[in-house]
């Protein structure tokens, strides 16, 4: 990487962490989708960095909070996730290696359809999830993670439907991103498919994203929270459309 390549990253990552921290999701949708669209590094390694760089953020919030877990329900999730984790970390491998351009529309068409429950977020439930629920959102969230380290938006609209409170939630939602960022890591280190070493600068986004993480709590933006949804909605969007666009207009051709 050139050393405007990891700058530009390091922003993204701090940019990306900041709108996560006001939305809940979002930061590996957003990191993939600026990486596929600048070109900075190759869509697999960028998932590999998305996830350690997840992964290390998820460890920072959950030294005060880790009591909280909803612990059944977090077993539900893992049951489905880490499985089908493994079984998108290999279709990822397969579409690298043999189709860039389905695995541009792919992950554009994963970033737009995300990004819905930012226009109408999920209305709360009182009455008990039903547990298969929490397994079959699981298993999206897996394949999600193990395509583009992005295994949020499944779960979060799922377990903010519930009745749970609002920091049991959050404190179980970083648990599991965290676990599937690990086992993730684990796969792609028994798979040698580490990034090479002329990408580890990259990973001095672990600053930029602690820095947008604190920014977003201290200096949130004068923003109504819907205006802020609609924003990272547009975001989001284009980002999806810019990536999966082209790609199709070139398959097609």
């Amino acid at each position: 990487m050139s050393l405007a390549e990891i700058i530009g990253f390091v922003l993204m990552a701090g940019v990306a962490a900041y709108v996560q921290t006001l939305t809940g999701f979002a930061f590996g949708l957003l990191l993939m989708g600026a990486v596929g669209i600048s070109s900075v590094m190759p869509l697999r390694d960028a998932a590999v960095i998305v996830g350690i760089l997840t992964l290390v953020n998820a460890g920072i919030m959950l030294t005060k909070g880790w009591r909280d877990v909803l612990v059944p329900q977090l077993l539900l999730v893992l049951c489905s996730s880490l499985p089908m984790l493994v079984a998108g970390y290999f279709v990822l491998d397969h579409l690298a290696s043999s189709s860039l351009l389905m695995l541009r529309i792919v992950l554009g068409a994963v970033i737009g359809v995300s990004s819905l429950p930012l226009v109408k977020p999920p209305s709360r439930d009182t009455a008990p999830q039903n547990k298969s629920s929490y397994i079959v959102f699981g298993a999206i969230s897996g394949i999600m993670s193990g395509l583009f380290s992005a295994s949020g938006p499944p779960l979060v609209y799922h377990f903010h439907r519930s009745s749970f409170s609002y920091v049991a939630v959050r404190e179980t939602l970083v648990t599991i991103f965290a676990l599937n960022a690990l086992i993730r890591l684990v796969v792609v280190i028994g798979d040698g498919t580490f990034p090479a070493s002329s990408y580890w600068p990259s990973l001095f986004a672990v600053f930029s994203v602690m820095a947008g993480t604190q920014l977003a709590r201290r200096l949130p933006p004068p923003l109504s929270p819907v205006a802020m949804r609609w924003m990272v909605f547009v975001l989001l969007c284009g980002s999806g459309v810019s990536l999966a666009l082209p790609a199709l207009i070139t398959m097609l051709k």
